[in-house]
């Protein structure tokens, strides 16, 4: 999971300690890699500032997390989930790591946790589905991240299953740039976030599994609020294919519960 920066005091916050110190471009990354995350350095930084990604390694609240190897508890009241996305035009990102929609910047929907409302920031997506349920995987996953002002991250994630074509999966596909770290920003397109959840769910009162985790990509960050959907969207097998035309196998493997419960409500 990667974040967009909204503004020069956030960025800080966001990356949780890295960029506040960093001169330089963040050291290079990939999925093949994946084990070593936490051992990467910065050569332009003094011990210990040289291991930007050292959570990745030796962080305990983790994610993503195989959700059959935890233990649920089934709360009330917990805290009321709701989504007010409605209509975006956006931009149409490439990150080099995953494709990536970045909301406008005078777009004001967000997810609202009781009676705060965390705007949403960016979403994208994995393939396949970093959450796992017993072992299985989805074909893919959708991150929607939300960030608050005070640099709080709360992420909501949708397993994505295949079956019918979903026209809102579509349009991010046909406007996203092939080029990595390239942006399509000047579209015009309208997008319809909702249609993005999945169907015949109340937005308003949403059913959702959440834990304390972390970003699944270096620098692994944690304080990251996980709200997981139980119900899953579907995209076609040849959207599937034309993700995997962009990245595939981009997820992170599953890591250790220690001891955390997820709540479900």
């Amino acid at each position: 999971m990667k974040t967009k920066v909204l503004a020069v005091g956030l960025v800080s916050m966001i990356f949780a300690g890295y960029v506040t110190v960093a001169v330089s471009a963040p050291p290079h990354w990939s999925y093949e890699e994946e084990s070593e995350w936490g051992a990467i350095e910065d050569a332009t930084q003094p011990i210990p500032l040289r291991y930007p990604y050292a959570e990745c390694g030796i962080g305990k609240h983790q994610s993503p997390v195989d959700l059959a190897d935890a233990k649920i508890i089934k709360s009330k009241p917990l805290s009321k989930l709701a989504v007010q996305y409605g209509v975006d035009t956006p931009s149409f990102i490439n990150t080099g790591h995953a494709i990536q929609v970045n909301t406008s910047k005078n777009f004001t929907g967000g997810l609202k946790v009781g009676k705060e409302l965390l705007p949403l920031i960016q979403l994208h997506f994995h393939e396949p589905s970093e959450h796992v349920f017993g072992g299985k995987k989805f074909p893919a996953e959708l991150h929607f991240v939300h960030i608050n002002q005070d640099g709080r991250i709360a992420v909501l994630a949708v397993t994505i299953n295949t079956g019918k074509e979903n026209t809102a999966f579509q349009t991010i596909l046909d406007n996203m740039p092939y080029g990595s770290g390239e942006e399509n920003a000047a579209t015009g397109v309208k997008l319809r976030l909702e249609k993005l959840l999945p169907p015949n769910i109340n937005t308003r009162n949403l059913k959702y599994f959440t834990l304390a985790g972390s970003l699944t990509t270096p620098p692994c960050s944690e304080g990251v609020q996980w709200y997981i959907l139980p119900k899953s969207i579907t995209i076609s097998e040849a959207q599937l294919e034309q993700l995997k035309t962009f990245y595939s196998d981009n997820a992170r493997s599953t890591q250790n519960l220690n001891e955390r419960s997820i709540l479900a409500n």
